[in-house]
Formats: structure tokens, sequence, C-alpha cells
């Protein structure tokens, strides 16, 4: 009744093929915008922006590149914290080696090194799929944490190990309160969710699925395996890269290598698996999951009167991700974001049954 497309009438293709067709939708995410630009900045904790609406921002938007490579392409990657990690440390020595160098500069340079090292190791893509390619990508990892503990030009000869970066200012406005970063986070990952939509939506993600579903018959048909492969790394490792120097610059602003390990990694895979392969949403989903199931997990036993500690509440997160990943595994290959979408399409039949 309240989800109908009754009266809406395409008149071309563009209207056809618009990001939002249905009238609702573009409605919803008007209001989401709306709430997410002037209702939360003025209603939150700064302790909400520290804990969960930051962390939830940079996760959402490398698990959009991560995404963009694991879910529309198929290639399987388990190095996505070196991506970031190379994002992070690139960003921060371009501001510390040269003067005046501007935050947006920094960061997206940082992203650019990170597509030089995902372009680099998606080169065995090209021969090698599945297990293999998830070894290949993981050895990345172990090379990134070996090259930013023990090469100190990466910590512009950093004693500890340890970097913090300086104050955030862009355009001459600085990011100093947690209001103020969280509005930079959001600008980027509104920007980055649009073009990663666009682009998953266009000739090149069309590609990168044919690729995903059955590669030999891409290539039989014309798409080029080389290119579909090495643009996919290259645009998650870019996206990975921003988000990895958002998390050093904004979220941590003094961090060491162990900030981007393995674990981190796997936290990122998770979120889309949890969240719904293929699907920009699904990273979104899959953040507000991993960032809200810790807290939960210390608060509810609390409102329950239950005493659990600190190292039973993340026993029982591990255990809870592990549990959830075999069921969506096995229920859910396509995650949270696939039960969002059979929601929607009821709605737009309900009250009828079919």
């Amino acid at each position: 009744m309240f989800y109908r497309e009754n009266g809406q009438f395409k008149s071309s293709y563009r209207a056809d093929l618009a990001l939002f067709p249905i009238a609702q939708d573009r409605w919803a995410m008007l209001a989401l915008a709306a709430i997410a630009f002037v209702v939360v900045p003025l209603t939150v904790s700064d302790y909400s922006f520290r804990a969960v609406l930051i962390p939830f921002l940079i996760l959402a938007l490398a698990a959009i590149g991560l995404n963009i490579l694991v879910g529309y392409c198929g290639q399987i990657s388990l190095g996505t914290g070196a991506f970031m990690a190379i994002g992070a440390y690139a960003a921060y020595n371009l501001q510390a080696r040269i003067e005046g160098v501007p935050l947006l500069i920094a960061i997206l340079g940082g992203g650019l090194a990170a597509t030089v090292l995902g372009v680099l190791f998606g080169i065995p893509s090209l021969r090698i799929r599945g297990l293999y390619l998830a070894v290949a990508t993981l050895a990345a990892q172990f090379f990134i944490d070996w090259f930013t503990n023990r090469v100190k030009w990466v910590t512009n000869d950093s004693s500890s190990g340890s970097v913090s970066v300086r104050t955030l200012q862009l355009l001459g406005f600085e990011f100093n309160t947690p209001v103020q970063k969280y509005l930079l986070c959001l600008g980027f990952v509104v920007v980055f969710a649009l073009l990663a939509k666009n682009l998953v939506r266009g000739a090149i993600g069309r590609e990168w699925m044919a690729m995903r579903d059955m590669d030999v018959a891409a290539a039989v048909i014309g798409i080029r395996p080389v290119y579909a492969k090495l643009t996919a790394f290259a645009v998650s490792s870019f996206i990975v890269g921003v988000a990895g120097a958002l998390w050093g610059f904004v979220h941590l602003g003094a961090w060491e290598p162990a900030a981007f390990g393995i674990d981190k990694s796997f936290q990122l895979l998770f979120m889309i698996i949890i969240g719904g392969l293929g699907s920009i949403a699904g990273a979104f989903f899959g953040a507000a999951f991993i960032v809200m199931l810790p807290l939960l997990l210390n608060y509810v036993p609390h409102w329950l009167g239950l005493s659990i500690s600190t190292a039973t509440a993340s026993h029982l997160e591990h255990m809870i991700f592990g549990a959830l990943i075999v069921f969506f595994l096995i229920v859910e290959p396509h995650g949270l974001a696939r039960l969002w979408s059979t929601a929607r399409q009821k709605l737009r039949l309900w009250p009828f049954p079919h």
C-alpha cells in the first residue's frame, strides 16, 4: 500500500535506468541524507561519534572497496588491511615530507599509492584464482606488515614505530571536534558510494560481474580479462586506501603497524559476507553489524542484570561472528542486503501474498 509504483510512469530510458527509479526510494534517501547531515550532528553525543559513527562510516567505505573486488568481480582478497595501511602511511608521508600538502590531496594520494600496490598484487589474478589468489593477497598482507615494521623511512624514522598526524585542515577549515570529523567522513562516504554504485551499474560493472560468474565465457564474448580484473583491483584498492587514510587520520590520529594487521583484513571480509556480497548497501549493513555487535554484547547483559567479563564478551563476539558467517553462507549467501531487498519486494505487493 505504501510502497507501490502505481502512477509512476517512465517515458524515457534515462528515467527507467535512474539510480532510484521508484519515488519512495528517492524520498527515503533524501530523508536519510537530511538525518545524517543535519539531525545527527545536532543530537548525537561526542562518544557516539568517536565509538560508533566515525568507525562505521570508514569501515563501510573500506567494505565498499572490498565488495567491488570480491562481490562484483569474484576475486578473493585477504590483504585488505595491507591496502588500508598503504593508504594511511602514504598520506602520512605526503604531509610529513612535503610542506603545505592539503589534507584532501594527502588522502587521495594515499588512495593512489594503494592503487599501485593493488594492481601489482592483482597481476597474479590473471593466472590464478580461488584459494591460490587468496594466498597471493595474503602474501601482500604479510609483506606490508614486515615493510611497515622494518623500514624506518615509512614512519619518518620514528623510534617507537608509531606515527601521528598533524591538525586536520581542509580549505582553511580545521576538523577538530568529533562532529566535524564525522561530517568529513560522511562526505567521503557519500561521494564514493555514489561513484561505486554508478560504476557497478555501468559497462565496467557488467564486465566485473561477467568475470565473476564465468570468466571463460566472458572472454569468449569479448570481455578482456586483463582489463576487467586489474580495473577491479585498482578501483577497490583506491577506495580501500582512502578508507585507510581516513582511519589513520580521522579515527586514530596516531597509530602503529599493528592497527592494520591481518585482523582488519578478516574483519572487512566478514562485513561483506554478513552484509551481502555484490551489494553496495551490503557494505553499510555489514559495517553497522560489526560496529554495533561489540557494543550490544557490552550493554545488553548489564540491562538484563547479567555480569559478563570483558574476555567472555570478546569470545562471544568471535563465536557469534563465526556462527553468522556459516548461517549466511548456507541460508542466505547474499547476506543482510538480500533480506532487505526481499522485504522491499514484499512491501511493493502488500497486503497481497503474491
